[in-house]
């Protein structure tokens, strides 16, 4: 089981929802000619539609056409992956249930979300009528005005470079950070990796040989940009050099040389 650990300053579930939409990759689309999975053929306009580029040959060209208007007829599926190899690796899904529009209404999306802007084949515009966010700790139905209303955290499309870049080159400092972390949520500790940043805060994994917990540390205020980001990292840096508490996975070496 994880452990149950709450924070100050967390993003809205709609803020979640639009971050895992900005940051995806892949695609997934279930309709009534079956399931298809799309790679770097999507594109967001800024109130959460989603612009599809597809091959003139798919079933999803025709179940546009042919659904009825305004009714659901597809379900887009997107997974949030965690830069970092962890257990459990996906950290969120988000499930976009709706209807698709033949055409491109001219929308460019947003220029930091990956796309395939260069394919010349079919596009799709879809329209949602409901969306689903699931992660470990809640399933929440997201208020649609809310969701269109949102903006994806400002660090999501760098998040991966981000923590990939803290864990193979500063593990020393993920290390030091666990001097933040209650001592009850280190016992049995082997292995710590970062496993999400907003501009929020930084999320541990912590990783024992069964079953692993996360653990969230606030930064003192938002971080709207990477400049803003490094110097909330300092901070958080500065008060784990100052705290008495032993580092648990220094303590486990120590145990191991026993």
């Amino acid at each position: 089981m994880g452990d149950h650990h709450t924070w100050t300053a967390a993003p809205s579930a709609a803020e979640r929802a639009r971050s895992v939409l900005a940051a995806a990759w892949t695609c997934a689309v279930t309709a009534e000619g079956g399931r298809e999975e799309f790679v770097g053929a999507h594109t967001v306009t800024g109130d959460g539609r989603v612009l599809l580029t597809v091959p003139e040959e798919s079933a999803l060209v025709a179940a546009a056409i042919c659904a009825p208007r305004g009714e659901p007829s597809a379900v887009l599926e997107f997974a949030d992956v965690a830069p970092v190899p962890v257990r459990n690796r996906i950290r969120a899904r988000l499930w976009l249930a709706g209807w698709f529009v033949p055409g491109n209404p001219g929308n460019p999306g947003n220029p930091g979300n990956p796309g395939n802007p260069g394919n010349e084949d079919g596009k799709l515009e879809f329209r949602p009528t409901r969306v689903v966010l699931r992660e470990p700790s809640r399933t929440v139905v997201v208020d649609l005005d809310e969701f269109a209303e949102a903006t994806p955290d400002r660090l999501a499309t760098a998040e991966f470079q981000l923590l990939s870049h803290l864990a193979s080159a500063h593990p020393d400092a993920v290390e030091r950070l666990t001097r933040l972390v209650e001592a009850s949520s280190l016992h049995g500790a082997v292995l710590v990796q970062p496993l999400a940043v907003d501009r929020h805060g930084l999320t541990l994994r912590i990783e024992r040989v069964r079953g692993h917990g996360d653990v969230r540390l606030p930064f003192h205020r938002p971080a709207d940009d990477l400049a803003q980001l490094t110097e909330r990292m300092h901070v958080l840096l500065a008060r784990a050099g100052a705290a008495a508490r032993p580092r648990a996975l220094q303590r486990q070496r120590t145990d191991g040389d026993g």
